[in-house]
């Protein structure tokens, strides 16, 4: 199958950021074949999208969030990170039962994609039983989004491990869209005994591995028991000592700033200027939706502003390498995804230029990260695939998903004793 996108202000990622206007792409079997002017004078058989007045750009790539989170929309929105764990995690999880996971991560797919995300790293730790877990899978797969289902164990403590678990996802056989990988604890929430045996069942089963650090201490705890790697990535990072920085930039290992959530929930100010600093790939992530949007426009912002407020000098198109092509490296993907390099997976978004919040568009990039938003999404493909088609997903049921995240949402509430204003 081949599909033609024509006359399009295209922006590619690689090796920087840069403007090609008019241009077409072209789109084999899933897989970009070309990029330039005039591609479609001597085609026949083929798809043709109309771009004239579009920015066309490769998909975005968030580098984590918990999609199980999505049916808890604002309910801790002014909490602070002691008061999220204790209520998301402490009081709404346990209710949660594996319909409630098929709910939330399938609402949540679909919202990303309606916001371009292509692609997403779906920390998920609420695998209370092999049910839950599959129900996030089968959501995922259902959904059309591409993604790392990262596994996390129930629980930080050592008890809560499940290695029989973590090998069962792997004999799943998970490709193609939905890729695995581990969701690790240790050694900030868990103990680094636990962290040692994670990190061995990881590599032996070729997951990669993430986790939740702040202050300071992780990383040098990891690098004396022997665990860093390029397969690590870390998310947050506030208050990394500079000499963590070197390690993780020694190692070749990752990092995912969420910008909104870190600096409202008080983890400290985002540190994508300093990983960027020491030349440690660096992604973006909405991380959840309890008090952040779930669109990559907002942290594209808030990554730009949270660094520009402290004299740093990060650009716009460093902001969209971030959303794009470095977030795809962060997550390992950069050869398949992330720029519209031929042969890479065809994971596009078209934005209306000739919409109110970006008309008339003088610098593309910069529109793109300080003024865009969801209501410029015209078109996203995934693989190939058109997902959604002038302003509105197709191939997806929105009115069940919705009565499904309704449901669940109303019922995790009320099983918990949240206020009732977060139930309606």
């Amino acid at each position: 199958m081949r599909m033609l996108i024509t006359d399009g202000t295209v922006i590619d990622t690689d090796p920087e950021p840069h403007v090609l206007p008019g241009a077409d792409v072209l789109i084999e079997d899933g897989v970009i074949a070309a990029v330039g002017p005039g591609l479609g004078a001597a085609l026949d058989g083929v798809e043709v999208v109309d771009a004239a007045g579009r920015i066309v750009l490769p998909g975005f790539v968030d580098t984590h969030r918990h999609l199980w989170q999505s049916v808890l929309r604002s309910i801790a929105a002014d909490t602070t990170l002691g008061d999220y764990l204790s209520l998301v995690l402490g009081r709404l999880a346990p209710a949660f039962q594996a319909e409630d996971v098929y709910a939330a991560n399938l609402w949540g797919a679909l919202e990303a994609l309606n916001a371009g995300v292509t692609t997403l790293y779906d920390w998920s730790h609420i695998q209370l039983t092999p049910a839950h877990t599959d129900a996030a899978i089968d959501a995922l797969r259902d959904s059309g989004i591409r993604a790392v289902f990262a596994y996390a164990h129930p629980g930080s403590d050592d008890a809560a491990r499940r290695e029989g678990e973590v090998r069962r996802v792997a004999s799943l056989g998970l490709s193609g869209l939905v890729t695995p990988a581990l969701a690790a604890w240790g050694p900030v929430y868990g103990s680094v005994g636990a962290a040692e045996a994670d990190w061995r069942l990881a590599r032996e089963l070729g997951f990669p591995i993430s986790l939740h650090a702040t202050g300071t201490g992780a990383v040098e705890r990891l690098h004396r028991s022997g665990l860093l790697g390029p397969d690590v990535m870390f998310v947050h990072g506030n208050g990394f000592t500079d000499e963590a920085m070197r390690l993780i930039a020694g190692s070749g290992g990752t990092a995912s700033v969420a910008p909104v959530v870190e600096s409202q929930m008080g983890h400290g100010h985002p540190e994508t200027g300093r990983f960027r600093e020491f030349g440690i790939p660096t992604g973006l992530g909405v991380d959840t939706v309890t008090d952040a949007p779930g669109d990559l426009f907002a942290v594209m912002r808030a990554a730009f502003a949270a660094e520009r407020v402290q004299g740093g000098s990060l650009t716009t198109g460093e902001v969209l390498r971030m959303a794009t092509v470095e977030g795809a490296r962060v997550l390992g993907l950069e050869d398949r995804i992330g720029s519209l390099r031929p042969g890479k997976q065809a994971d596009l978004v078209l934005l209306r230029a000739d919409a109110l919040n970006l008309a008339p568009v003088h610098d593309p990039i910069g529109a793109v990260v300080t003024c865009a938003d969801t209501s410029n999404v015209d078109t996203v493909i995934v693989a190939g695939r058109i997902v959604k088609r002038a302003g509105r997903l197709v191939h997806a049921d929105v009115r069940r998903a919705l009565d499904l995240a309704s449901r669940s949402a109303a019922r995790i509430g009320a099983a918990a004793g949240a206020p009732a204003a977060a139930r309606r």
